[in-house]
């Protein structure tokens, strides 16, 4: 499976998953791809906004880099991401979000924990949010 960055003529962007790339092209020529937003089939492929670099260490002997470094550094850097991207609310993640939500607040990034009871009235609320599990920071005993 392959996933691209896609984008409509309308300017929506979206993202879609094919068996290769044969498969995309032969699905857009017969305009069988269409925008989830406005439904528009005159659909183009955006550049990937992903990328990861492996470090000369996270290498093996044929030049493929070891699954387990790879893994290890999507953690770090999606956890770096948050951590310089997000507003950290702690345990008010729920009410923030639910502040935001009916325009209380500003809109923004943010990121806390929640119970899962918080986490059934954000969904009962309408409020769209995702779980992502982060490693527990270093000790700072070490």
């Amino acid at each position: 499976m392959i996933a691209y960055d896609l984008t409509c003529a309308n300017g929506h962007s979206f993202e879609g998953w094919f068996e290769d790339r044969k498969a995309f092209l032969s699905q857009k020529r017969r305009g069988l791809i269409s925008c989830p937003v406005c439904d528009d089939t005159d659909i183009a492929q955006l550049p990937s906004r992903f990328a990861i670099r492996a470090s000369q260490a996270a290498v093996v002997n044929d030049g493929n880099p070891s699954p387990e470094k790879l893994w290890e550094r999507i953690g770090k850097q999606l956890g770096d991401f948050v951590e310089q991207n997000f507003d950290n609310v702690g345990c008010n993640f729920a009410r923030e979000a639910l502040k935001i939500h009916y325009g209380v607040s500003e809109p923004r990034n943010i990121r806390g924990v929640s119970t899962e009871t918080e986490e059934k009235v954000l969904k009962q609320e309408g409020v769209q949010f995702f779980k992502v599990p982060l490693p527990p920071p270093p000790d700072s005993d070490s």
